[in-house]
Formats: structure tokens, sequence, C-alpha cells
């Protein structure tokens, strides 16, 4: 793995706590914790990246938890109502953008509950085109709009998977006033759906992930269903710290030509857009404070230990462990980010 400035501070931070007596201990907890996650399926990330630290947390502490694929608002309803602790929940960036976007029964979870430690980052949120596309880089899809070419783009609104599609629009905007009327929305629901999207010739660009997408990249260019990558959104630290080998055919020095530097999304002008899918944990707003104490000491053993990051990383995930008010810091500044762009192209 790759020793980055964000790996030495969380380091840091995990050893400050680790100088920390416990402030409660496992037998505070409840034997039994339910782990409820913002999807409702058992195949995804989501669900993944929480059954590799519930495993992990459950060894830890002697206790039993459980992953519940309840999805995003029952999730948050679930939690609301349990204050003693026998419901956690593992989500992503999802919580606080889907609040941005004005997704129904959403609220801002750092007011309305209590944002924990971040555990990993998947770093294949991503964006392609047809393999027969005219668009080569995003640079091509940039100027096309600049030119008065429509830019058919399919996401899945309200998320992770529109957060890309509102930083196209807002790199538009600053390169050029007015071209970002013409990067516009092709609302699908699944990577299924926004596959199909392009297939049927309804969108030029679509949103996916390394992990969804790569294979068909790998298809001869004449096949309807070939793909190419043209944005990946992590920021090349986060990739930096991916296997050497990427995933399928796509290597990590591959990853890192279609992300910042090299591939460029304007932020402001100076600076690119950068997007890193962080997972973390959510808790009951009025959840006893020492818990979450305990919870954290334990992670930061857990990931002092080493072993939690090979299986993470085994699965494509970069490790990325900060406590609870660390974490909180930094989201609440993505939060604050993305907030930006979003309000900047909606006018």
């Amino acid at each position: 793995m790759t020793f980055t400035r964000r790996t030495l501070l969380a380091a840091a931070s995990a050893a400050a706590i680790l100088a920390q007596p416990f402030a409660a201990s496992a037998a505070d907890l409840p034997r039994n914790i339910r782990m409820v996650i913002g999807s409702t399926s058992t195949g995804g990330d989501t669900y993944q990246a929480a059954a590799i630290v519930a495993d992990a947390l459950s060894d830890k502490l002697g206790v039993n938890i459980k992953v519940d694929a309840v999805g995003a608002v029952n999730g948050l309803k679930a939690l609301e109502r349990d204050k003693r602790g026998t419901t956690i929940m593992l989500f992503h960036d999802f919580a606080y953008l889907a609040e941005l976007y004005g997704g129904k029964g959403f609220v801002n979870p750092f007011d309305a509950f209590t944002v924990g430690a971040t555990i990993a980052n998947n770093p294949g949120n991503a964006y392609l085109v047809g393999a027969n596309s005219p668009y080569q880089t995003m640079e091509d899809i940039l100027t096309a709009a600049e030119n008065g070419e429509r830019v058919r783009v399919a996401i899945q609104p309200g998320g992770v998977s529109e957060i890309g599609f509102s930083a196209m629009k807002n790199a538009a905007k600053v390169r050029a006033p007015g071209s970002e009327e013409n990067i516009v929305a092709v609302n699908t629901g699944s990577q299924s759906d926004k596959n199909q999207a392009m297939w049927d010739g309804l969108a030029d660009v679509i949103n996916g992930s390394i992990q969804a997408n790569e294979q068909f990249t790998q298809l001869d260019g004449d096949d309807q269903k070939a793909m190419r990558f043209v944005w990946i959104t992590a920021s090349p630290e986060t990739l930096a710290e991916a296997p050497e080998a990427g995933m399928g055919a796509l290597t990590r020095d591959a990853m890192l030509d279609y992300a910042s530097p090299k591939t460029s999304v304007t932020l402001d002008g100076t600076q690119d857009f950068t997007f890193d899918k962080e997972f973390f944990l959510i808790y009951n707003k009025d959840m006893d404070p020492a818990m979450i104490d305990t919870i954290d000491q334990a992670l930061a053993e857990i990931y002092e230990e080493g072993e939690i990051q090979k299986k993470e990383t085994a699965a494509f995930f970069t490790p990325n462990f900060r406590p609870s008010a660390e974490a909180r810091e930094h989201l609440m500044e993505k939060r604050e980010t993305y907030k930006k762009v979003i309000s900047d192209i909606s006018g």
C-alpha cells in the first residue's frame, strides 16, 4: 500500500485513540446489534463493505452484528427509532447527497444523527461512453457542449450517481457559461438501466463503475455493448492506494489516466473536481457517546492489526479509517463543497 498524507493522518488519529483507555467496555454494548445499510441489495458494494467491518467488529467486541439490507429511507427511520445502540447504520455519501438534491424523506445527517468513523472508499465511480463514440475524452465532451452539441448523460438521480453529472455541468459553466445547458440528464434507475440507455441510443455518456462496467470495456469495439472509460471521479491519492494490478484489464496506472489531474473536470477553474465514495457509520443522535467511543477504539485496534485492510483491498476497496470526530469534520467539508456545486448549477 502506498502511504499518502491521508494514510499517515489516519494512522496518527488511530494511534491517539489507542493511547486512550476504553470509554466503555464491550460489555456495555448490546449483545446483538443490527447494522442497517442504505441499500436493498446483498450483492452490492455497500453490503460488502458492511459485512467486512461487521465481522471484524463482532470478533473484536465479542458481540453479534448482523447486516440488514433495508434501503436508505428505511434504514434511517430504523436508526431514528433506536437510541439504545441496538441499531447502527453503515452508508456512504448518498446519506448527505440525497438531502442536498432534495430527496423525499432525507434530512441532513449531521443534524439529525451522529456521523461516525469512515472505514473504506470505493474508488470505482466512473463515466463511460460507447466504444464507437466520437467522444474520446472528457475534454471532447466539454468542448462539444461548448460548441452547442447536446450531450445526454444517463444517471440515477439524487446521489452518488448524480454528483459527477453535476460536476460536468459545473465544469462546462466555468469554462463557457451557458454551455452547461447542453449537458442533460437521462434519468434512469439501476446500473443495468443506465447501460441499456446507452445500448438503445438514448444516452451518450453513462455513470457506471469500474467493478460493474470494466467487463464491457474488454469487448471487441464492434460489439454493441462495448464501452470505454472517459472519467474516474476518485482522487489520485485514493487510486494510488488501489492494487497495482487494478481490476480485470484495467491496471492502476490506466485508472490514473482517467482521473485528475490527467483527466481534468474543473471545479472552479483552478482545481479539479474529485469524488471518493466513502463508507461511514451513522448512529442515533441520542445513543450513548461512550458506546461510540468503544466502537471507535475497536476500529482503531482492528486497523492497527492490519487484517481488515487486506480484505478490503481484495474486494477493491481502499481502506480509509478515520475516527468519528475526524470523519465528521472531513465529511462535512465534502458536503459543503458538493453543496456549492449543486447550488451553482441550480441557479
